[in-house]
């Protein structure tokens, strides 16, 4: 594992003093995260694709549609990709409109996709996806079969270049505003699970799925 995932790519340049390279803390932002946004560029066009990633080590992993332009694309291009990972923690209030922020946590990583094709690895891969969005749910679930395997591709990136920022401190305004009359602080957010919601078409009743730890 790298002591630092700092490169003259990923070295943050904007608001350096909130900038973090240790690759532990960038596991657990990508690990408590269920979302990320994977940037590509195709004949000079810049695409950014939604997608859900999970991690094995030092790899970071998406899947998608065999076809799809977030997994042809990359592999076809031999390009690196950009994927940023964000958590929204609070709305910061200070006492101006300039020095209004956000508590958060980000990770932007840079490698060139690995295309997967062993079918072996790509069943255990896909296992391990679905048990962050459900421990032990994998086994309960009707078993993927070889149309599914062939039509979903995965790809991974080596995590060794990446940058993390993270803001969590209340605001931040100027000295001569510290007496202005308005309110100022952190506003956090807190996120939860709901109660499940079964399928309507569905009568029978069953055990709840574990809900994840991530979000």
């Amino acid at each position: 594992m790298p002591q630092t995932l700092e490169t003259p790519l990923s070295k943050v340049k904007r608001g350096p003093n909130r900038a973090q390279y240790d690759p532990e803390t960038a596991f657990r932002i990508i690990d408590d995260t269920l979302m990320c946004h994977v940037g590509q560029s195709k004949n000079g066009q810049v695409f950014v694709t939604p997608t859900c990633h999970w991690r094995e080590g030092e790899y970071f992993y998406w899947h998608g549609h065999a076809k799809a332009r977030n997994i042809k694309a990359p592999i076809d291009d031999a390009e690196k990709v950009c994927i940023n990972i964000c958590q929204l923690d609070g709305l910061v209030m200070a006492r101006s409109a300039m020095h209004h922020s956000v508590n958060y946590r980000s990770v932007t990583l840079f490698g060139v996709p690995e295309l997967i094709e062993n079918t072996d690895e790509k069943i255990r891969q896909f296992k391990i996806f679905v048990d962050k969005v459900s421990p032990g749910r994998w086994e309960t679930l009707r078993p993927i079969n070889d149309i599914e395997i062939k039509a979903t591709g995965l790809l991974r990136i080596k995590i060794e270049e990446a940058s993390i920022k993270m803001r969590a401190e209340p605001p931040v305004d100027d000295l001569e505003d510290k007496d202005w009359p308005v309110w100022a602080g952190v506003i956090p957010l807190h996120q939860q699970w709901g109660p499940a919601e079964q399928d309507p078409i569905q009568q029978a009743s069953f055990a709840l799925p574990t809900n994840p730890n991530a979000f």
